[in-house]
């Protein structure tokens, strides 16, 4: 059994949230210093982390599959297993002894958090890149990434390389040389993992989705798992779930936690105040219902992008003078740093729980502030509909800025 006193000890409730967290340091006198100080101090809100449930259940998942892994390492099986392995080396036929530890996927948006809950939980989990057990060097955690073409060859040549880089093994270069066929490196990685890996993260697991060689490269992850007794988790986007689904074997390597943006919950408003709080303009902002409805509108419910916004709309408003943080910078970082994004970020309407209202989103901002008054003035009724299309816009709160215009139901009630 392996020794939990090599790792740090698990967490869970409200210690595992304290040990989550982080906040960095922060004085509101920054906000008199001088402009490079301020600008380069502001950066300081990419390091915020507030603990949510996904970061909870990451950190157990992890946690528990690296203890499964360990726990396989030294006994007779593993003895066994080491000379099956062997045997697929020299390309004799061989079977699986030590058995599948488990495989399981954390799937999720992009900008959700996925990486910094998986990179915090293995911090929180240990802190050495290697443990000893029995004059064995260990790494608890290997972390690869798919190759984009879901090269099988790549993958495995990339795990040998990490090992190396941590326990100055030579692996890479042993594979590297004999110019080993793919069949005879999951052999050397099965040995390799079986020696010296507790758990695999392979990130960028959707690539398997769009390349042909997608099948073939989970099948080898199974044979992975079967031979050397790991734990492995892919983590990926929802693109990969479509892959995932095709067939029972594939879908039964994709049980696990899946995670969708952000709701406009408590979590959510908290964030955001918390975040509100590190401002390094001259002038001090306030945080209010308005401000956290139009982050999460115009942020899809990505905290990534509600940092990348407040951090942006600072640094505008630093070096443009204006030196505060309101509706207006916000608006202009939106408009002028993630125009890009734009077209990611959930079309229509979002219903946010405490008016119960439709709120519309980042473009109806815009014309809330008269943009496209000045814009379009002098455009005709079909030109003026014809640019609010282009641009996503809701025609008819762009017609109502130059025209009067009725709503009525389908009874012919007049709307309000």
């Amino acid at each position: 059994m392996f020794d939990r006193s090599l790792l740090n000890p698990m967490h869970s409730g409200k210690s595992l949230y304290d040990a989550l967290l982080f906040l960095p340091n922060y004085n509101e006198s920054i906000r008199s210093n001088d402009e490079s100080t301020r600008l380069v101090a502001l950066s300081e809100l990419y390091n915020i982390y507030l603990p949510s449930l996904m970061s909870e259940e990451i950190y157990s998942k992890l946690y528990l599959s690296l203890l499964r892994s360990l726990n396989k390492k030294g006994t007779i099986n593993s003895i066994r297993q080491l000379n099956e392995n062997f045997k697929c080396i020299k390309q004799m036929s061989y079977e699986g002894v030590v058995g599948g530890s488990d495989s399981f996927t954390i799937i999720g948006s992009s900008g959700i958090g996925k990486s910094s809950a998986i990179s915090r939980a293995i911090s929180l989990i240990t802190d050495k890149s290697f443990v000893e057990v029995d004059g064995t060097k260990i790494c608890p955690f290997v972390i690869v990434q798919c190759p984009f073409d879901s090269s099988v060859k790549g993958m495995a040549l990339e795990i040998l390389r990490k090992i190396d880089s941590v326990l100055e093994t030579k692996y890479y270069a042993n594979a590297t040389r004999s110019h080993a066929t793919t069949d005879v490196l999951i052999g050397m990685i099965s040995q390799a993992a079986l020696n010296h890996i507790g758990l695999l993260i392979i990130d960028e697991i959707q690539n398997v989705a769009t390349s042909k060689n997608g099948k073939a490269f989970i099948n080898s992850l199974t044979q992975l798992i079967n031979n050397s007794g790991i734990s492995i988790c892919m983590v990926g986007t929802p693109e990969s779930t479509v892959f995932f689904k095709k067939e029972l074997q594939l879908a039964r390597r994709s049980v696990g936690l899946y995670y969708s943006p952000l709701q406009y919950d408590e979590y959510f408003v908290v964030f955001c105040r918390t975040a509100f709080l590190y401002q390094f303009t001259r002038e001090k902002s306030e945080i209010n219902a308005g401000i956290t409805e139009w982050l999460y509108e115009h942020s899809g419910g990505l905290v990534s992008l509600v940092i990348s916004l407040l951090h942006d709309a600072q640094e505008i408003a630093i070096l443009n003078g204006t030196e505060t943080l309101n509706l207006n910078t916000l608006n202009e970082a939106y408009n002028k740093r993630t125009a890009m994004l734009h077209g990611f970020i959930n079309d229509g309407a979002r219903i946010l729980p405490q008016t119960g209202k439709p709120k519309r989103k980042s473009e109806q901002a815009v014309l809330k502030n008269r943009v496209t008054i000045n814009q379009w003035q002098g455009l005709t009724i079909s030109e003026i509909v014809e640019q609010a299309k282009k641009r996503s816009y809701d025609v008819v709160d762009v017609l109502k800025q130059y025209i009067t215009i009725e709503e009525i139901d389908k009874e012919g009630c007049k709307l309000c």
